[in-house]
Parts: C-alpha cells; sequence; structure tokens
C-alpha cells in the first residue's frame, strides 16, 4: 500500500489553495491541501507499525513549527506545478530530515521544497496564462502546526489519514 508523511494547514488556508485547486489540480478531489514532508512510499501491514512507531519517537524530538507562506510560485520549467511557497525554517528542515533520511522509504529524489500545491498538470500555455496573476494576487499567511499525519492510498487513488501525530509541546 502506498503512504505518504503530511501537514494540514489551517481550513483558511485550505480554503484560500482550493480556490485555485479546483480549477487548476486535477488532484483536487483526491486529497485536501497539504504540504508533503515525506513523499510516497510503499509499506505492508506489519511495515506501517513500524512507521507509525517511528514517525512517534520523531515528533518526540520536534515541537509544533510555525507555517509561514509568503509567495505564489512555480517548478517551471520542470513541472507547470504552482505552489504558495512556505519559508524553510530551521525546525521544518530537521523534521524533514528526520523523515526522510535513515528512515523508511527512500530517500527525497529532489531538494526539499516546503509548499502547498494549487495548480499542476497544466499544459505550457495554462501555466503561462495563470502564473503572473496568481504571483500579483501572492499570499500571506502565518501559522503554528502542531501534528504530522500519516496518510495512505484508497484504490480510487484518493488519499485518507492512516494515523495523526502530535508534535511534542515541550520541544
Amino acid at each position: 500500500m502506498k503512504y505518504g508523511i503530511v501537514a494540514f494547514p489551517s481550513k483558511k488556508l485550505q480554503d484560500q489553495a482550493n480556490a485555485y485547486r479546483k480549477r487548476y489540480d486535477p488532484h483536487y478531489a483526491l486529497i485536501t491541501p497539504h504540504m508533503t514532508l515525506k513523499g510516497v512510499f510503499e509499506a505492508n501491514d506489519q511495515e506501517i507499525e513500524e512507521v507509525a512507531k517511528a514517525i512517534k519517537e520523531v515528533t518526540k524530538k520536534h515541537g509544533p513549527f510555525e507555517l509561514n507562506v509568503s509567495k505564489v510560485n512555480t517548478f517551471a520549467p520542470i513541472t507547470n506545478t504552482i505552489y504558495f511557497k512556505a519559508t524553510l525554517n530551521d525546525e521544518l528542515l530537521a523534521l524533514h530530515k528526520d523523515l526522510n533520511y535513515n528512515f523508511f522509504g527512500a530517500e527525497p529524489e529532489f531538494a526539499f521544497v516546503p509548499h502547498i500545491t494549487i495548480a499542476q498538470k497544466l499544459s505550457s500555455g495554462e501555466h503561462d496564462d495563470i502564473i503572473g496573476q496568481m504571483k500579483m494576487v501572492g499570499i500571506n499567511h502565518t501559522e503554528t502546526i502542531d501534528r504530522l499525519h500519516l496518510l495512505y492510498q484508497l484504490e480510487d487513488g484518493s488519499w485518507t489519514v492512516y494515523e495523526t501525530f502530535r508534535l511534542d509541546e515541550d520541544n
């Protein structure tokens, strides 16, 4: 089965992302707006219990972190994906490192760019038409994230929560 680890932002930020995603993201109905902390990996029923225990240990070492989304950006020309860019801070970087290196699944293929996708799988023309407008509208949002979610993929391609983990308030 396929799994991933994410942080869900507040409803306010999800609503802002969904205003774009409804129109520009074919995955809109499959998953709530999120910031991926560990990309897709596979595990069986026994392995996922070990993964859940390991995540619990990681969350004991990390406290809540600040999510600061301050601009709209794109991964073009690599992919025509547009996203809300989150500021990479020390807490977020350390958490990502603990969930991706010497942890279950493969190490990340790309450098960590914390973000919330708002548009993807666009044609080049579509991308070029809307990126300027989205950048002008912009985004400025800060909140505290205090939990992580281990998700799994259902047969219809949608994602749902397997388990939620609270980041340790004492860190």
